[in-house]
Order: C-alpha cells, then sequence, then structure tokens
C-alpha cells in the first residue's frame, strides 16, 4: 500500500520562528513599498513597485500560513500578520526602515534582494518539501525583483550628480542594517543541520560580491563595516514598526474577524 512521504524530523519550534522571520520580512517590506502606490515618480515605476508589494504579500501568504500549520495551534496567516503585537514580529530592521526618497527605496530593496535571491535559491534544495515548493515558486519573482532593482541602482548611482549623491547617502545609512541577514542562532542551527534551511553565514561573501559588483558599477562607494543593528529576529524593532503596524493592523483590531 502506498503512504504519503513524510517530512522530515525537525524542531517545529525552530521551523516556525524561521518561518515567521522569512514571512515578516515579506510582510513589512510589502507593506513599506506599497506606500509608493499612487506617490513614485512616474507611472511605470507606480506600477512595479505595486507589483513587486503584491509579490512579497503573496509570498507572505505562502509563508505564514506554512507557519500557521506548523506551530498547529489553528492560527491562520491572516492570524499572525494582524494578530500579533510588535515583539512577536520576527523581521530583519532593515525592512521596517522608512521609504525616505525614491533612491533610498531602491537601496533597501536592491540589497535586501540580493540576499533574498540567496535564500530562496538555497531553500529550493530544503529536505523539507513544503517549504521547497515555496522557494521555488517566490525565487521566480525575487529574481525579475533583483534585476529590476539593481538596474536602477546602477543607474541612478551613475546617473547626475543629485542622482549620484541620493544613492550614496541611501546605501550609508542603510549599510549598517545589513549584518543582521547574515547573524546565525539556535534557531538556524539544528535547520541547517537537518538541511532545511541554509546557515546565514552561507550566503556572506556571494551576497557581499554581488551586492560589491552593483555599486562599482553604479559609482559608488561601498561603507566600510561597522556596527551592525540587530535584533529584529528575536523581537526587538525600531520605532518605525509600531507604525506600520498601527496601519497594517487597524481594520482587523477596530472589527475582530471582519472579512470581505
Amino acid at each position: 500500500m502506498a503512504t504519503a512521504a513524510l517530512e522530515p524530523a525537525v524542531d517545529r519550534t525552530a521551523l516556525f520562528e524561521f518561518l515567521l522571520r522569512i514571512g515578516d520580512a515579506t510582510l513589512i517590506l510589502g507593506h513599506r513599498v506599497s506606500e509608493w502606490c499612487g506617490h513614485a515618480p512616474a507611472l511605470e515605476e507606480d506600477i512595479a513597485l505595486a507589483n513587486t508589494a503584491l509579490d512579497l504579500i503573496g509570498q507572505t501568504q505562502l509563508w505564514l500560513g506554512l507557519a500557521g500549520e506548523v506551530e498547529g495551534r489553528g492560527r491562520s496567516a491572516d492570524d499572525l500578520a494582524y494578530l500579533r503585537d510588535g515583539f512577536e514580529f520576527r523581521n530583519i530592521l532593515l525592512v521596517e526602515r522608512p521609504n525616505g526618497d525614491f533612491g533610498k527605496t531602491l537601496m533597501r530593496q536592491f540589497l535586501f534582494d540580493v540576499w533574498h535571491h540567496l535564500l530562496l535559491k538555497a531553500l529550493k534544495s530544503s529536505t523539507d518539501r513544503r517549504v521547497a515548493e515555496i522557494a521555488e515558486k517566490a525565487f521566480k519573482e525575487v529574481s525579475y525583483h533583483l534585476d529590476r532593482s539593481r538596474d536602477l541602482v546602477v543607474r541612478l548611482g551613475d546617473g547626475t550628480a543629485e542622482s549620484h549623491l541620493r544613492m550614496q547617502r541611501a546605501l550609508d545609512d542603510l549599510w549598517p542594517f545589513t549584518g543582521e541577514m547574515f547573524v546565525g542562532d539556535a534557531v538556524d542551527a539544528p535547520l541547517a543541520e537537518a538541511g532545511v534551511v541554509p546557515e546565514p553565514r552561507s550566503l556572506a561573501a556571494e551576497w557581499d560580491e554581488i551586492v560589491s559588483e552593483g555599486l562599482a558599477e553604479a559609482t559608488l562607494k561601498k561603507p566600510a563595516d561597522g556596527h551592525m543593528h540587530k535584533g529584529g529576529r528575536h523581537g526587538v524593532h525600531t520605532e518605525h514598526l509600531g507604525y506600520i503596524l498601527a496601519e497594517l493592523q487597524f481594520l482587523q483590531r477596530a472589527y475582530p474577524g471582519a472579512v470581505w
């Protein structure tokens, strides 16, 4: 008699935390990018940013949906998105940084996209079939995100004196938030050992190579590594997340259980 393939035995608590980390990152960045809808400097960019936000929110639905299944407490993706407080969110701090001007938004997107692309590439080979399937789908979307953000960073960095200055300022401001992407902990260790996820630091060298090549082409100077902000993956956030959640969660908090 045929039996369904079973997922490898993993630390369910660690897997739940990892799924929150990636799902929260796409959720918060998707919300940030959506703030440009109707406000971008050109119609083409307005549409492109809206589509990027939709891709990220769609990925959030998959990651948080799986997180709810793994947790086993009956919480849906919507429950996890709308009914948790700030200290329960596990996104990296980079994605909650304010949009700033168009150049800062693009620089944040580029730095995130390179990491996101490499992470999903590794997750496509995950020993957890469900994780691998979501990564396979999301990888196609994020490949486009990276192509677009890199192209625009290069064009603006190597553009006018004004656009170059703005892109350098954005890079200098955001760089101290990039180190958090590569810090491993007790959540990552058992999952990496089981082949479910890669060790965070294993992505660092290739990320640095790709980012450095893009910045060089954009004629931008890569900042020196110094103090790196962290804490988001453990629920310690900047003040910006509270404002994001106040807007994101308002309807569900004001009208619990409301549906379309």
